[in-house]
């Protein structure tokens, strides 16, 4: 839910098992709607900094737009390239997701999401940084 009727409820992941996505995009797309949909509520509902709000809507939205663009390198040095953009998103996501956990108090329900979100921050990056080892080993 986009809307002003969002609730720190909606933030966490729906308890109902998904099948897990193994497009990197797609996930990294997934990512970047939770972090625009807790951006949101934290603007909204909370008194977090507008400058950190701003940083990790910037870092996450980020992971997968660098990614669609490496699908769309000229050579392989420019798809590692903007891989490795999307590697340094992906851990400054992570960066403001801890430091929003160590500076502020919220209800239990939006700490595991922004946990979730941090875990999902680490996987990407791991992913990410395998995918630029291997078409460095390829090349």
């Amino acid at each position: 839910m986009l809307d002003s009727t969002m609730k720190s409820t909606d933030l966490a992941e729906e308890p109902v098992a998904k099948a897990k996505v193994y497009d990197i995009r797609e996930r990294a797309f997934q990512f970047a709607i939770r972090i625009v949909k807790l951006c949101q509520y934290l603007e909204k509902e909370t008194g977090v900094s507008k400058l950190l709000i701003n940083q990790l809507l910037d870092a996450g939205t980020s992971v997968g737009a660098n990614l669609e663009e490496a699908k769309a390198g000229q050579s392989s040095k420019d798809f590692v390239h903007k891989n490795s953009i999307s590697l340094k998103e992906a851990r400054e996501s992570r960066y403001w997701l801890r430091l929003l956990l160590a500076g502020y108090d919220f209800e239990t329900v939006v700490i595991q999401g922004i946990h979730d979100l941090e875990q999902e921050a680490v996987e990407l990056a791991n992913i990410i940084g395998k995918i630029i080892v291997n078409t460095k080993a390829g090349s």
